[in-house]
């Protein structure tokens, strides 16, 4: 079984997401810019609690099971935004990723990832990572395949979402495809 990791880069931590982090989590989570594209349409204190409460309740890296992971500034422990980790099984995770609005478009999210993936598919010898996104979100598909995803599957009208039918993507990432990915391409 895997340990929850504290995981650092150059301006950011990694870490579980805790007490002291939803009322941030809260408030970005309800701008309608970020729920856009994801699963909740609107988002409150006891939703956050709740997701807590569960994360906390469990085991982390157990099959089927679901992590929330801060991403927060390195120096100031302040919430930036966060990484979900859906463990598969012992071998395979689902990632997604959210970061406030006001902390987009600064390279963070690929930050974050890259240190997550390092830690995942070279450290915890994870053998894949999988992410699926609405075909509309294009900071994240870009993103991934920025980060040497692959994508694996479209999916046409696949899923009834907020009212309307949507398409997603489905990318991937082995870690031999990691692992021997150019210097510098990130």
């Amino acid at each position: 079984m895997l340990t929850a990791p504290q995981l650092k880069t150059t301006r950011l931590a990694l870490r579980p997401l805790s007490q002291q982090d939803l009322p941030a989590f809260t408030l970005y989570r309800q701008q309608p810019e970020v729920a856009r594209y994801q699963g909740w349409s609107d988002y409150d204190m006891g939703k956050a609690e709740a997701l807590l409460n569960a994360q906390l309740g469990g085991t982390f890296g157990a099959a089927d099971s679901w992590f929330q992971m801060a991403i927060v500034d390195k120096d100031t422990d302040a919430l930036l935004g966060d990484l979900a980790l859906h463990f598969i099984d012992e071998n395979q995770l689902e990632i997604g990723f959210t970061l406030a609005p006001q902390h987009q478009g600064q390279g963070l999210a690929k930050e974050a990832l890259t240190c997550l993936l390092d830690w995942y598919l070279l450290q915890s010898a994870g053998h894949r990572v999988t992410a699926i996104c609405d075909t509309e979100n294009l900071a994240s598909w870009r993103l991934l395949q920025a980060l040497g995803f692959r994508r694996e599957a479209h999916w046409v009208e696949n899923i009834f979402f907020k009212g309307a039918w949507g398409s997603e993507y489905q990318y991937a990432l082995l870690a031999r495809e990691w692992r021997s990915r150019p210097v510098g391409i990130l």
